[in-house]
């Protein structure tokens, strides 16, 4: 959260305030409905980033994505309009973690036929 806050992010903290292992749905759900509000970017950390992703992707507008490089989490953002990034902190280094984040908050939606295809994802 320092590095986010030192490149001027505006920052709502829905996680853990200890080490101690939680039932991740309790985290997710907050975090889920305000990005589902419109605007705002969220990023989810855990071991395998599979349960939140699987979490937030309940709720309707929500996208979100796992990737454990920056070509990946880039490619989520420009081609599927991610707006939630799912990082697996078993499975990557904090610098990687970094670079991940940096990629899919810079990177824009492409639109045009990406924008197609994102409108078929919603079931409802």
């Amino acid at each position: 959260m320092d590095w986010l806050e030192d490149r001027g992010v505006e920052i709502t903290d829905h996680g853990t305030a200890t080490g101690e292992r939680v039932d991740y749905p309790d985290h997710v759900h907050p975090l889920a409905e305000a990005v589902a509000g419109g605007g705002a970017l969220g990023i989810l950390i855990c071991g395998s980033a599979n349960g939140v992703a699987m979490t937030a992707n309940k709720h309707p507008n929500i996208r979100a994505a796992i990737a454990w490089r920056p070509d990946i989490a880039m490619l989520a953002k420009a081609h599927n309009d991610a707006n939630v990034l799912c990082l697996p902190a078993r499975f990557i280094a904090i610098p990687d973690a970094l670079e991940c984040v940096q990629a899919f908050i810079d990177t824009p939606f492409e639109g045009g036929r990406h924008q197609r295809r994102v409108a078929k994802i919603r079931c409802a």
